[in-house]
């Protein structure tokens, strides 16, 4: 006798997330042992995401190399990382002081990174610098600033390890930028024109370096969703426009970094070169960018009239 639909249907549902969450775990135990030995650098260890891949990538065995701007916040890090660790499975990280702010120290960077293992097998540049402001209130100092964190930074480090994995013929820079990279966003002008070069640049090298066995990487992902913050007691919704607040609640759905640094450790296993993190509505905003650039101009009009938009992303 056969069993009812009713019956099969959730016994099918059981099946699937079963054999879902133990392919998850096979390519999450895979991935860590694919990263085993490599050295791996970290521009912006002590970031939120930054964190999350230093203990991804040290669990899987990785050699880090930790780059961050505060010495303190790095030492605390590494103790976090080696307290628990088996110094049989892991690999003790070194420290290196990284800023992107200061460019003249870049020379000096790139060859303490280097002498740390003589070589680079994943560089993971995510280090960001964020601004929020109407154009006219943004100084050209500021412009500079962000240009040299997000753009300038990255593409000088990845310019400096370049000759080591050309000779070794293989490597892997992965570029973790921003949504924001590929759709400008209005009160973002300084941030998304650093990661539209930034796009542009890793894009141009990823196409110069692919015959030396060299892979370039991009993760194009929406904001960094660390925590929330629902509206204190009491405090009234503001009036808003009913189209440009539901783009702005969507636009604004980030992703958490422990999300992301999973997103970064797959990616640099099964070296796929670009990434699109995040949900349907900005993705289909790329698209009417491509197609119909008019109707989203005049959404985010609407967003920056309504003042929606602005006050949330």
């Amino acid at each position: 006798m056969a069993l009812p639909f009713v019956v099969v249907l959730p016994l099918l549902i059981v099946v699937a997330a079963g054999v879902y969450y133990i392919y998850n775990e096979v390519i999450r135990f895979m991935s860590k042992s694919l990263v085993r030995n490599k050295v791996v650098v970290i521009t912006d260890a002590v970031s939120g995401v930054g964190t999350e891949c230093a203990h991804l990538f040290h669990k899987g065995g990785a050699r880090l190399i930790l780059g961050g701007t505060n010495w303190d916040k790095l030492e605390s890090l590494y103790d976090s990382l080696t307290s628990d660790a088996d110094p049989r499975e892991t690999f003790a990280p070194k420290l290196v002081i990284l800023d992107f702010s200061d460019m003249d120290s870049m020379e000096d960077v790139v060859s303490e990174v280097l002498e740390c293992y003589g070589c680079v097998d994943v560089l993971i540049c995510n280090s960001s610098m964020k601004l929020k402001a109407p154009i006219q209130s943004v100084s050209l100092e500021m412009d500079r600033n962000i240009m040299d964190v997000n753009y300038f930074g990255p593409s000088a480090l990845a310019k400096g390890v370049l000759p080591t994995m050309i000779s070794r013929r293989s490597g892997h820079i992965l570029l973790v930028n921003s949504i924001q990279g590929r759709l400008a966003v209005p009160f973002r002008s300084s941030y998304a024109a650093s990661k539209h070069a930034a796009q542009a640049f890793f894009d141009c090298l990823r196409a110069e370096v692919e015959e030396y066995g060299i892979v370039v990487s991009t993760i194009s992902h929406t904001f960094i969703d660390a925590s929330h913050h629902p509206l204190a007691a009491g405090e009234p919704a503001p009036k808003t426009n009913a189209l440009a607040a539901f783009i702005a609640s969507q636009l604004t759905h980030g992703v958490r970094p422990s999300v992301l640094a999973n997103e970064i450790l797959q990616t640099v296993n099964r070296k796929r070169k670009e990434v699109v993190l995040a949900h349907p509505i900005p993705r289909v905003a790329l698209c009417l960018r491509s197609f119909c650039p008019p109707f989203l101009f005049a959404v985010l009009a609407a967003g920056v009239k309504d003042s929606v938009l602005t006050e949330q992303m």
